[in-house]
């Protein structure tokens, strides 16, 4: 869970600002190789990025990078040196999982940044002399985010999904990989809803946070909540 939502928290932190960057550069070179690289996050499915990664690393530096560790950390007690080892390979992982999650995040902000752009009030803002960055984050950056951070638990739960494949490819001994031993394998149903259990609370954790995140920032769901004036 922690890598799942470490992947979530890292694919929003590169998806907002791109987002907003490839909204804001429509129809320019910029814009056109983001838009291609978010096309390709899409279409590539999180398994097959992981083998390219796994090739590229085996060809070069004669490591295919599975596991949470290195040979020489993997029974190893904690230490300085396990804990590095630990980050320079949950690195690929968390790349792969949030794959998939960041291009789909981006297509998202720059789709929403895009349409309130049209917005009237955003055309009556420019006629008051508001414009540049002040404008962005003002009016379309602001009620753009919402929507983005609505949904983060289904992202959650898109990468979850594609956690057992992935995990499988890299050998990572974690919920995906004992989720798919309890249900294929030895038929553990005690393993299998725990996980799930587990997976369906965190989920409703994070939708908890999101819902207080956007009463915070729209004060129109805060007065609907709060029945304030």
């Amino acid at each position: 869970m922690v890598i799942c939502l470490t992947a979530l928290i890292f694919s929003y932190l590169i998806a907002i600002p791109v987002g907003i960057i490839s909204a804001t550069t429509r129809y320019r070179s910029l814009d056109t190789v983001l838009k291609f690289i978010s096309y390709l996050g899409i279409a590539l499915p999180n398994f097959l990025v992981a083998l390219c990664i796994m090739l590229f690393m085996t060809i070069y530096y004669g490591d295919t990078m599975t596991g949470l560790f290195s040979e020489k950390f993997q029974n190893a007690p904690w230490s300085a040196a396990r804990v590095k080892d630990f980050i320079s390979r949950a690195w690929l992982p968390i790349f792969v999982l949030g794959w998939n999650a960041t291009a789909f995040a981006l297509q998202t902000v720059r789709a929403l940044i895009l349409d309130e752009n049209d917005k009237l009030y955003v055309m009556a803002a420019r006629a008051r002399g508001i414009s540049g960055m002040k404008l962005l984050w003002r009016y379309p950056a602001k009620h753009s985010l919402g929507p983005v951070i609505n949904s983060l638990g289904f992202d959650l739960n898109r990468i979850f999904s594609a956690l057992p494949v992935v995990a499988l490819i890299l050998i990572l001994t974690e919920a995906g990989a004992l989720l798919i031993e309890a249900l294929a394998r030895s038929n553990d149903q005690q393993l299998a809803g725990a996980i799930i259990f587990l997976l369906t609370a965190t989920i409703i954790f994070v939708n908890f946070v999101t819902d207080v995140l956007l009463a915070i920032m729209d004060p129109r769901i805060r007065k609907g909540v709060m029945g304030g004036n």
